[in-house]
């Protein structure tokens, strides 16, 4: 059973302990680029591989910024009472930063390079897979790291390391990851798009999804009720509405 299992797991190598969470979020990346590269594969490539190769830098660079900057200024009092800030700052991350990040580097480089072409789509599942095989890590630490949820009696509660039935938070990500790796490649196959509409429609389901999440998971309030991953994915939201509002789709004969 589930709630059987010792919060935090950790795996023994080398006569020593470690979390598992660390080993799961590498092997979501690992996964992640297989399966990226595997689609490169199969697809031509519209921006040729410099110009590619400088994308995904950009996209990289973006997230580690992002995915810091968000984190750390989640508890803003914490990080501006830490001895070292810059240690506070690399210890604190979230993927809604990275994602966040990822876009802005992106699009910067895009400006830069004075390309139109909309990226990402051949990013969504790879991106999808690398989220749900890390939030597996997420859930094997229960209450160790942030991505644990309130206390609930709901029968959907667990207890994941204290002594508290909580809202298991990575769980439900995990799900909703599945439904929407379905429900995008469904309409992949049923519909004619423009390039970076799918990916547009992950970047507002996602976000989305992590600001309702939100309300349930352990939370610092930073402005009319909501916290800083929140605002983020508001932003987030609102840009990908608007790029939607302007998208033509049609469904296939």
């Amino acid at each position: 059973m589930l709630t059987a299992i010792e919060f935090p797991v950790t795996i023994d190598l080398f006569g020593k302990t470690f979390l598992l969470h660390p080993f799961m979020e590498g092997l979501g990346m690992f996964m992640g680029m297989r399966y990226y590269q595997l689609l490169k594969w199969k697809d031509k490539e519209s921006l040729g591989h410099t110009n590619s190769l400088l994308i995904v830098i950009a996209a990289a660079v973006g997230a580690l910024i992002g995915s810091h900057v968000i984190g750390s200024l989640e508890r803003p009092a914490e990080l501006f009472s830490a001895l070292s800030k810059w240690r506070y700052i690399w210890l604190n991350n979230t993927i809604v930063g990275g994602l966040a990040g990822g876009l802005v580097g992106v699009e910067l480089m895009k400006k830069i390079m004075r390309k139109q072409e909309s990226t990402g789509d051949r990013m969504v599942f790879p991106l999808i897979v690398a989220i749900m095989i890390g939030r597996i890590g997420c859930f094997y630490t229960g209450v160790f790291e942030q991505t644990y949820g309130l206390p609930t009696e709901c029968p959907l509660g667990m207890y994941l390391g204290d002594a508290y039935r909580r809202h298991p938070v990575a769980l439900y990500e995990i799900a909703f990851l599945i439904l929407l790796f379905i429900s995008l490649q469904w309409f992949k196959r049923r519909f004619i798009f423009q390039n970076g509409v799918l990916f547009q429609f992950f970047m507002l389901s996602y976000f989305s999804f992590r600001f309702l999440l939100d309300f349930i998971k352990p939370r610092v309030v930073i402005l009319f009720g909501v916290s800083t991953i929140q605002i983020t994915c508001l932003v987030v939201i609102i840009y990908y509405i608007y790029l939607l509002n302007n998208t033509h789709i049609e469904r296939k004969v």
